[in-house]
């Protein structure tokens, strides 16, 4: 299957994904708002759904892939299923007891995670025992992550990229039964959606180890050995981990700084969700197709050809990304005015998170290419080297976080994020430059000034389609009146935006119709 097939499998499964995490972020709003328990929840859930995106998309997959895919290609599928298992056993072992120590040390932990939350003792004790809900899904989704290792690297993308629709599925059903109780910004409602956090973890890891068995990698569970393999995983795991979930880390430090404001916390998290629908579609995507690719051209030696997926990779995603961009950039407003002005999330809600949404925006061009170049390191087992970076980053965030948030709040923390991304990012292309593993080709120097004009032509026709649709956006109006003004609104944009490709050639149809269809 080609590159851009394999992109479009993962890419459509996530964008059902995030239309689905969409649709539960507006019930959220309806039934959570902005206050106490909103952030206590956003809280606990951001610790599991950290280490989901620190697993499931991409970060532990930077050093198992390529460890799996030198076994599978060097001495079979019997080798690397043993290897497969090794890693299960002792990712058990560590994972019962980092979960044990949590839930026996949180209220201690929670200092750490929420410091905020110290001067409100009722708040400290909702956080504490939601996240005590919620951290086993850490657990299990830790297990689901090295099963989607494993299919990926089979060239089996589907079944792993759909296993997020069960969490979002899972909270819906939730939220649908706490709105149909009246059940609004109550801590039964958080401790609902908690437990369905652990539900929908099951959930995954049922519907993985189920696609893994009739792949022929039916895993067995026994005592945990460090054999070299098993050596090897942890010796590039620890590093890939942090290199590859930077961007996670960066928000964590993030939510962290944002408890010493009411209700900064929710803000952010809203913000986040929007921008990490193209960054999820995109990134992500990107990022877990093209390391197996990577790993398998590489160990036959095709540098040549590896260079060049990794151009078309960056491409592809510079195509899709730089335009979400400058839309979110452009009208922040009716999106979150549209998508979350409902129920417990009230008129003035709406500003404090369109601020931070927008210097997001200004970061996700980087924070894809983290997902682009990464992979360059991580399928030549080089692991060290982006964590230092990774290192840097999480420095110049926090570092940035802190000034910025007592010049102007918690937008300065979204604004210090996109800065180290940039960072990150630019080191991360420098490297691969400098080392002669990346080369920017023909292609790609001839396309990127084109996509970029066309989304600045994109943006122009977004702010003046704003202005003519501003009377049908306005809270006044009836939902389906807004939701309809906002569609015609980003349907003009896409339409622009594609003419404007056509035009100028930052796009080329055949090629790409090509690309998708070539087995």
């Amino acid at each position: 299957m080609s590159m851009l097939r394999s992109f479009a499998t993962v890419g459509g499964f996530t964008l059902g994904s995030r239309v689905l995490g969409f649709v539960r972020d507006i019930l959220i709003a309806n039934i959570l708002g902005t206050g106490t328990v909103a952030d206590t929840f956003f809280v606990a859930f951001r610790i599991p759904n950290l280490f989901r995106r620190l697993f499931a998309e991409g970060a532990f997959n930077a050093a198992f892939v390529p460890l799996f895919a030198k076994q599978l290609e060097g001495e079979g599928e019997s080798a690397a299923r043993k290897f497969a298992s090794e890693s299960l056993n002792i990712l058990l072992a560590a994972l019962l007891v980092t979960t044990a120590l949590a839930e026996i040390f949180m209220p201690w932990l929670m200092y750490v995670i929420a410091p905020g939350f110290a001067g409100d003792p009722d708040k400290l004790d909702l956080a504490v025992l939601l996240t005590r809900i919620t951290f086993p899904y850490l657990f299990v989704i830790s297990l689901v992550a090295l099963l989607s290792g494993v299919l990926n690297s089979l060239g089996k993308f589907a079944v792993a990229a759909g296993a997020p629709l069960l969490l979002n599925i899972v909270f819906i059903l939730v939220l649908g039964m706490l709105a149909w109780m009246n059940a609004h910004e109550t801590a039964f409602a958080g401790k609902a959606l908690s437990w369905g956090v652990c539900v929908a973890g099951i959930l995954q890891l049922i519907m993985l180890w189920g696609a893994a068995r009739r792949s022929g990698m039916a895993l067995t569970i026994a005592r945990p050995r460090l054999t070299p393999a098993v050596r090897d995983l942890i010796r590039l795991g620890i590093p890939g981990m942090i290199a590859g979930g930077v961007t996670q880390i960066n928000l964590l430090v993030g939510t962290m700084i944002a408890t010493l404001q009411a209700g900064a916390v929710s803000y952010l998290y809203y913000a986040d969700r929007i921008y990490q629908l193209p960054l999820g579609v995109v990134g992500v995507a990107i990022g877990i197709v093209l390391l197996p690719d990577l790993s398998r051209r590489l160990r036959a030696g095709k540098e040549q050809e590896a260079s060049q997926i990794q151009n078309r990779a960056l491409e592809l995603s510079m195509l899709l990304t730089i335009p979400a961009a400058v839309a979110l950039i452009v009208i922040p407003t009716p999106i979150i005015s549209v998508l979350f002005e409902h129920g417990a999330f009230q008129i003035e809600d709406t500003a404090p998170t369109v601020w931070p949404l927008t210097a997001f925006a200004t970061g996700l061009p980087a924070f894809v290419l983290i997902k682009v170049f990464s992979p360059g390191f991580f399928a030549r087992e080089d692991t060290r080297t982006p964590m230092i970076f990774a290192g840097i980053s999480v420095a110049i965030n926090i570092s940035g976080s802190l000034t910025l948030y007592f010049l102007m709040g918690h937008t300065g923390i979204a604004i210090a994020t996109s800065f180290a991304g940039w960072i990150n990012a630019g080191l991360l292309g420098l490297v691969l430059y400098r080392r002669g593993q990346f080369r920017v080709d023909y292609g790609l120097r001839s396309r990127l000034p084109k996509i970029l004009l066309s989304s600045v032509i994109m943006g122009v026709a977004l702010a003046l389609m704003m202005q003519l649709l501003g009377p049908w956006l306005e809270a006044d109006q009836l939902l389906f009146i807004r939701i309809a003004a906002l569609t015609a609104l980003i349907g003009s944009g896409v339409a622009v935006l594609a003419v404007s490709l056509l035009v100028t050639g930052g796009a080329d149809p055949g090629v790409i119709s090509r690309q998708l269809f070539r087995r």
